[in-house]
C-alpha cells in the first residue's frame, strides 16, 4: 500500500480544560473509544481552559510542553486524574506529573515563566 491509499485515522478534537472534573469523567470515553478503534482514530487535545478554574490556563501551557517533550497524552490524562490536588496546589501539581513522567520539570517551570506557549 503506497501513501496515497493508505487510510488515515479519524481525528477527534477533544475541547478540554485539564482543571475540569468533568473533562477528567469523559477520558473514559475517550479510552473507550481508543480501545475500540485503535491506531483508526487519532485524539486530538484542543485546550479550553474556563476563567473559573484558575490553573487550567497554566495546565494547558503544561501540556503544550509536555506534547514537545513526547509525552503530551500521557501528560494530559495524569493531570485530568489529579484535577482536585491541581485546584488546591496549584502550578506545583502540575510540575510534579512531568517528574513523575521522567519529563525535564525545570524546563516546565521555565516555560510557564516565559510563556512560549501562550495560547
Amino acid at each position: 500500500m503506497n501513501d496515497s491509499t493508505a487510510i488515515r485515522p479519524v481525528v477527534l478534537d477533544i475541547w478540554c480544560d485539564l482543571e475540569c472534573p468533568d473533562c477528567h469523567r469523559a477520558l473514559d470515553d475517550v479510552r473507550a473509544l481508543r480501545a475500540r478503534y485503535g491506531d483508526r482514530l487519532e485524539p486530538r487535545l484542543r485546550h479550553f481552559p474556563l476563567e473559573k478554574h484558575k490553573h487550567a490556563y497554566a495546565a494547558a501551557q503544561a501540556a503544550e510542553e509536555a506534547a514537545e517533550q513526547g509525552r503530551g497524552w500521557p501528560y494530559v490524562e495524569a493531570v485530568l486524574a489529579r484535577t482536585a490536588e491541581l485546584a488546591a496546589r496549584g502550578e506545583a501539581v502540575l510540575l510534579e506529573v512531568a517528574g513523575e513522567l521522567g519529563l525535564d520539570a525545570e524546563e516546565f517551570d521555565t516555560a510557564l515563566i516565559d510563556g512560549r506557549h501562550l495560547l
